[in-house]
């Protein structure tokens, strides 16, 4: 259920590109998103700072993109949504010596600080290849092969989050029975 929220405002974004253009579709992104959040917040009763963040960007370089009639806005907004998550990740760990993924996760998982920290490294250089991936697709490609790389480039989350899974189960701690033989 939540992979279809999450997936929702970029198959409804690539459906208006394909019956319209990159303005209308853009809209219906700005528009989707807001439900999206909403939607969030319905079932959760809060949003995460991510959630808080795409929503964010994707309003203001939406507008802009509207605003100025120039494209480019809403292309670059991927690579600037990644890079700020990376910045801020890495920087976390490596200048304030925080961490940020096991403030936010470890009341839900139980891990050692080195899982923790590796974690953290492997997120910060999958936000990197995103930014750099989406970076040279909207610089180098046409709008449509971009919006193609929207809709099919969700597999790399998916298999980052697959991969992610598969580590973190080997390195949860059991916790110990209250059954009594």
């Amino acid at each position: 259920m939540r992979l279809l929220i999450d997936f929702f405002p970029i198959a409804l974004f690539v459906v208006a590109y394909k019956m319209h253009d990159i303005y209308v579709a853009t809209a219906v992104l700005m528009g989707a998103t807001v439900v999206q959040t909403a939607l969030i917040y319905g079932i959760d009763r809060r949003l995460q700072t991510l959630q808080k963040v795409t929503l964010l960007l994707v309003l203001v370089f939406g507008t802009l993109t509207l605003l100025l009639q120039d494209e480019r806005f809403i292309k670059w907004k991927p690579t600037v949504m990644y890079a700020s998550m990376a910045i801020v990740l890495g920087a976390a760990l490596w200048v304030w010596k925080k961490n940020f993924l096991q403030m936010l996760l470890s009341s839900q998982l139980k891990l050692p600080d080195g899982v923790w920290a590796r974690l953290t490294v492997a997120w910060v250089l999958y936000f990197l290849f995103m930014a750099g991936l989406n970076a040279y697709v909207a610089a180098y490609f046409s709008t449509e092969a971009w919006v193609n790389f929207k809709l099919w480039g969700y597999i790399f989350p998916v298999l980052f989050l697959v991969g992610q899974g598969l580590y973190v189960a080997r390195h949860l701690k059991e916790e110990p029975s209250t059954e009594k033989p």
